[in-house]
């Protein structure tokens, strides 16, 4: 007989499926975004029941909440022609089915190899363990300069767009600040004074 954790573990693996089926066969571009936004959720829950709550909380606070509504927006103001994004669909279905036959064969076979599934079960941990301090002790200690290294290469990719996106154009207008503050009315108003003439 099935636990409540086991059943919890296949309502959120179904809802994945789902939503990951829904994604690809979605016709509005903006349901199939709300149906990856589920997937992730559905997600991090299976994350949660494996104790992985920083992998869990990263997934729904990372994705969820600031790529995903980035591409919400994004599908949202952009105008799609649907009929011309669908009809590759039938043309690409036999190399996505082949790819996803693949993916399901490798999972199948890393699930079912002795070294793995050879009468282990999950770890517990006591009810004060933290998976999050603990990630946090392997970074700064054991792989210290990887994540500095990968922090760096961040910064320098980061410092390389802004320096792309922010070229000088030859037809671009500036202001000088300082000019404009050091100006006089004298600089901007003359005064002129001329004869006053009647007609009669």
């Amino acid at each position: 007989m099935m636990n409540f954790e086991t059943i919890v573990f296949y309502v959120f693996a179904a809802l994945t499926v789902f939503a990951a089926l829904r994604v690809i066969t979605a016709r509005n571009p903006v349901h199939a975004v709300l149906f990856l936004v589920l997937a992730f959720i559905s997600s991090s829950g299976i994350w949660l029941l494996l104790e992985a709550e920083f992998l869990a909380i990263t997934l729904v606070l990372v994705y969820v909440g600031a790529v995903m509504v980035l591409f919400l927006f994004v599908v949202m103001m952009l105008d799609i022609n649907l009929v011309r994004l669908r009809e590759d669909f039938w043309r690409w279905l036999p190399f996505g089915l082949a790819l996803a036959g693949l993916m399901v064969f490798q999972m199948v076979w890393v699930l079912g190899s002795p070294a793995t599934s050879a009468g282990k079960t999950a770890v517990r941990h006591a009810a004060d363990y933290s998976n999050t301090k603990e990630l946090g002790r392997l970074i700064y200690t054991d792989y210290v300069y990887p994540f500095e290294i990968a922090a760096v290469l961040l910064l320098v990719a980061m410092v390389a767009a802004i320096a792309l996106t922010l070229r000088r154009r030859k037809d671009s207008k500036s202001q000088v600040v300082a000019e404009q503050v050091a100006v006089k009315k004298s600089d901007r108003l003359r005064i002129v004074k001329m004869r006053a003439e009647s007609r009669e």
